[in-house]
């Protein structure tokens, strides 16, 4: 696979969350050069926002390193049907679950599933969020606030707490933050804060999980082509969607995904309480 450079069309998608069917040209989730080594070897994956975008390059890039995957996502149910496509490809078994992860129950029955369903957890992704493009503080209400954080931060609250009471030591949880927590973004003003959550969350958890032998790390994905943007932005600014970062081009799932596997496996094994930056080479301060 070769990365492409910026040739998106305008487009829009009425539907939150976006649908990856709908999108053009359609992300990269995955690349022929990589090959699984086997890092993953009989471990077993929980992945929210599983069905498209990072999630779903995550989860096909587990499959290639022998891991077993639930992928836990809202109600696109034909893009979750071809993740788990993929990853029945590559050998290994994939779980749907469907739901809200802003509700304490269901991220309780989403993990006892997965260990009942594939037998084990050693792999936590919490990447599923949604986000609104606002503009000004005075265009966000009450509503909104409690919608964007129950389902972008307090579901980690939620996931974690449920996931540890099964995870052993040598486990690891990966938390997708972004580049908006280190340099702001007016415009998705609770999107940007709820990420700057993620990353004091990322930091403060993973050191009492060191205890356990847990390891907790992040993410900060700058711009990627992914459902998010053609659901959030107006047609003209996804066409130049990336232009802004040094690479001139916005990410693709499968360059962020390679982040993942690193720190679910042993070669990040001095890694805790880090963030790692793919994002077209905008240097932030840690």
């Amino acid at each position: 696979m070769t990365i492409t450079p910026n040739k998106i069309p305008p487009q829009a998608q009425e539907r939150k969350p976006g649908l990856e069917t709908e999108m053009t040209p359609k992300p990269e989730y995955d690349r022929d050069s990589y090959q699984g080594s086997g890092k993953l070897r009989g471990k077993v994956a929980l992945i929210t926002g599983g069905d498209s975008g990072i999630g779903r390059s995550v989860a096909v890039l587990y499959a290639k390193e022998e891991a077993d995957v639930a992928i836990v996502y809202l109600d696109e149910h034909e893009d979750a049907k071809e993740t788990k496509r993929l990853v029945e490809k590559q050998g290994r078994k994939c779980l749907l679950i469907a739901g809200d992860i802003s509700n304490d129950q269901f991220c309780q029955e989403a993990v006892q599933t997965t260990v009942s369903e594939l037998g084990r957890l050693d792999i936590l992704v919490n990447n599923a969020a949604e986000q609104y493009l606002e503009g000004t503080i005075e265009n966000i209400d009450a509503a909104r606030l409690e919608s964007i954080f129950s389902t972008n931060i307090f579901s980690m609250f939620y996931l974690t707490k449920a996931a540890i009471q099964h995870m052993k030591k040598g486990s690891s949880i990966i938390n997708t933050t972004s580049i908006n927590a280190y340099k702001g973004n007016a415009p998705l003003l609770s999107y940007s804060t709820t990420k700057g959550a993620i990353l004091a969350f990322t930091r403060s958890i993973s050191q009492s999980l060191l205890e356990k032998g847990i390891r907790v790390n992040a993410v900060a994905p700058g711009p990627i082509w992914t459902p998010f943007i053609p659901s959030t932005f107006p047609p003209d600014a996804v066409s130049d969607f990336g232009k802004q970062v040094p690479m001139k081009r916005p990410g693709q799932p499968v360059e962020v995904a390679t982040c993942y596997v690193f720190l679910a496996s042993d070669d990040s094994s001095y890694f805790a309480g880090q963030v790692l930056h793919p994002n077209g080479g905008v240097v932030v301060g840690a």
